[in-house]
């Protein structure tokens, strides 16, 4: 099966996007796991951090569905909807200056601001069970003579919750943009052992689904330095909704304005926690070159 792909990347994060619109895709499940883990393979393959599936929409103008390297499927990626916007306007597969994105996390509203792309990522979600992550509140309260314990309240945000991770104990605080975040607060970012600790806390226990982990150093009240360890990707350039959830939880710290500037490996993503509670996250998409990669879906193919 011959496939016609488009190489891309928001800030250096980078994906192959494929357009299974102009071409029929027709394949399990198991098999796009798969072929993400081949493609994305970056000595074996074409090499990027995620695949985006580009398909029609009952519910909306399109729908993308997003496999990262691991071949695991997530719910949304902000670089990722930018860069899937992007190659609908420039392809002409859409008019509108705001799209409507069927994706795992609801629809998402990509809008052109010249040679940037605008994003209305929703909501952010406090709530344990939502993100998800499974906690419980230690403390203990008398109650008619009786200990009683306290579960942690299901509307409370978790924040600067401590997590020991071998040698260290963390504060995280936690957000989901429509997938898991867990923030944390570093003095130097840069020569924080990201490696390290991120895949630990990816994989703790008390995420169900896993998390994204974001360790980010506050520079001043506006600017937020952040380096990120992706589920199922490792550490990338770039995380759209990590720096959205980053400029929701340092604002709910006190560290922070509500309109910050995410500086990242990549490059710079603007991100407003607006007063209708919606966080936009605005930044560059763009196109490095088509291709066409033959799969046979038994371990190889030719790019």
């Amino acid at each position: 099966m011959k496939i016609n792909f488009t190489k891309m990347h928001g800030l250096g994060n980078d994906f192959i996007l494929i357009d299974c619109i102009k071409q029929k895709l027709k394949t399990r499940d198991s098999e796009l796991k798969g072929l993400s883990r081949k493609l994305c393979h970056r000595r074996f393959g074409i090499g990027a951090d995620q695949i985006l599936l580009l398909y029609p929409s009952r519910a909306a103008d399109f729908r993308m569905r997003i496999f990262n390297a691991d071949g695991s499927e997530v719910e949304m990626c902000g670089n990722g909807i930018r860069c899937l916007a992007k190659h609908i306007w420039s392809r002409r597969l859409s008019r509108k200056t705001t799209l409507n994105i069927e994706t795992q996390a609801g629809i998402i509203k990509p809008q052109r601001k010249g040679k940037l792309v605008s994003v209305d990522m929703g909501e952010p979600v406090f709530e344990p069970e939502r993100i998800p992550i499974k906690i419980q509140d230690t403390r203990y309260r008398m109650q008619d003579n009786r200990a009683s314990c306290i579960v942690y309240p299901a509307s409370k945000p978790i924040i600067d919750y401590p997590l020991k991770i071998k040698d260290r104990e963390f504060k995280i605080t936690c957000v989901s943009m429509g997938n898991p975040h867990a923030v944390i607060v570093v003095d130097n970012v840069m020569d924080f052992p990201v490696t390290y600790y991120g895949p630990l806390l990816e994989i703790h226990e008390i995420f169900p689904k896993r998390t994204n982990v974001e360790f980010i150093e506050i520079l001043n009240p506006s600017e937020i330095r952040m380096r990120v360890w992706e589920r199922g990707s490792g550490e990338t350039m770039a995380c759209g909704t990590g720096a959205s959830a980053v400029a929701v939880a340092s604002s709910l710290k006190g560290l922070t304005k509500k309109n910050v500037t995410v500086h990242l490996a990549g490059g710079d993503l603007v991100i407003e926690w607006a007063k209708d509670n919606h966080v936009y996250m605005t930044g560059p998409a763009e196109e490095v070159f088509t291709g066409q990669v033959d799969i046979d879906f038994k371990g190889q193919f030719d790019v």
